[in-house]
């Protein structure tokens, strides 16, 4: 029937399913975000519940035994970081210290170079911080809602993830009863190549955290700087939100290093050896060890980490490429919706199409590289 419609129709009613989607995922990002995210981990757990099935091991058994192991990594990382906080308080005296060190120096800089004098930079600076602590004071109560929330989302997590894999079979019956017999064939390349792009890039995502970790970490702990397995942890862990994480990574190396030194030649240290792993991870490791499976151009890569933040926070920042990957899949396999797939993609037409008609069209062509994100 709508094939029947004007092609003016057909893009309203398609602007206004992707405008519902999204109005859904703001409404009820505190039921959607732990499901998508327990989604994609049971997907990544699917090979080692396979592997124990084969071995005999009892269902129940082979999905709960994944889970735990998930479990102790999140365990884990939270261990290394209350670690690392413990560490921190230790040093507070010191990082007062040394933060006061660097506001003087800051003071005396702008003293030479404005009119304004020490009395007013200080009268300014108690200003700005007693609006800062009355802003804390107001958050308080919604830190610990936050906090709330978040251990809700934990606690729900291991709950999806068992379900889903252990009634994954009517959850694709599902998916094949939507469509008719004919399209069975292309609703299965679509399910496999899904399965295989997330694990990819899941998979990738944690090689990626590891080595990053050990490069960047174990540098700067050769080097002498203080804090240095903290920032190469926080580093590699914001490196996987696109673009956006890596500057935030810098920001916190920078921050970091400022309070445990005195001295400005460790902040340079620092960005310099987050510029070369940085630069190794981009062209030699990442390309090399995990390979770019999800093929999406920079422009939508940034637009869904910016919605994904704005929709679900961090963790909608961290969905958002699997997730427009998997739409890309989708679109790419749709007739009425290749068009969406050809946005979302990084495959530039090897010729303009506003000079050669065949460029214009829905059927493959030839492309060139554009820039890709792993």
């Amino acid at each position: 029937m709508t094939n029947n419609l004007p092609l003016t129709v057909k893009r309203s009613i398609e602007l206004l399913g992707l405008m519902a989607i999204v109005a859904v995922m703001v409404i009820g990002r505190d039921i959607i975000m732990p499901m998508l995210m327990a989604f994609f981990i049971s997907i990544m757990l699917l090979p080692v519940y396979r592997f124990l099935k084969r071995k005999k091991i009892p269902e129940t058994l082979a999905i709960i035994l994944p889970i735990l192991l998930v479990a102790l990594f999140v365990a884990l990382i939270i261990w290394f970081f209350s670690n690392q906080i413990g560490i921190l308080v230790k040093d507070f005296p010191q990082i007062k210290a040394n933060v006061t060190q660097h506001i003087n120096s800051l003071s005396d800089w702008i003293s030479r170079i404005t009119h304004y004098n020490d009395k007013e930079q200080k009268a300014f600076i108690q200003t700005k911080s007693d609006d800062l602590m009355n802003m804390g004071t107001s958050l308080a109560g919604g830190a610990a809602v936050t906090l709330s929330g978040i251990f809700v989302f934990i606690g729900l997590l291991p709950i999806y993830i068992y379900l889903m894999l252990f009634y994954k079979d009517i959850l694709l019956r599902f998916i094949f009863m939507w469509f008719k017999t004919d399209d069975h064939p292309k609703v299965k390349e679509a399910i496999y190549e899904t399965e295989s792009i997330i694990k990819s890039y899941l998979i990738g995502l944690l090689i990626q955290i590891t080595y990053m970790t050990i490069l960047l970490g174990g540098i700067l702990m050769l080097i002498g700087i203080k804090h240095a397995l903290l920032i190469g942890v926080i580093f590699a862990i914001l490196n996987l939100i696109p673009y956006v994480g890596a500057l935030i990574g810098n920001l916190i190396g920078v921050l970091l290093t400022l309070t445990s030194s005195q001295e400005l030649w460790p902040v340079i240290t620092v960005l310099g050896v987050i510029a070369f792993v940085q630069f190794l991870d981009n062209n030699i490791l990442m390309p090399r060890i995990v390979g770019s499976k999800v093929k999406i151009n920079a422009l939508f890569a940034i637009l869904g980490v910016f919605i994904g933040g704005s929709i679900a926070g961090v963790s909608g920042m961290f969905l958002a490429l699997p997730i427009v990957a998997v739409l890309k899949i989708v679109f790419d396999r749709t007739e009425s919706f290749k068009q969406w797939g050809v946005l979302l993609g990084d495959e530039r037409p090897a010729k303009s199409p506003m000079t050669f008609p065949n460029f214009r069209k829905k059927k493959p062509v030839a492309t060139k590289t554009g820039i890709e994100k792993g």
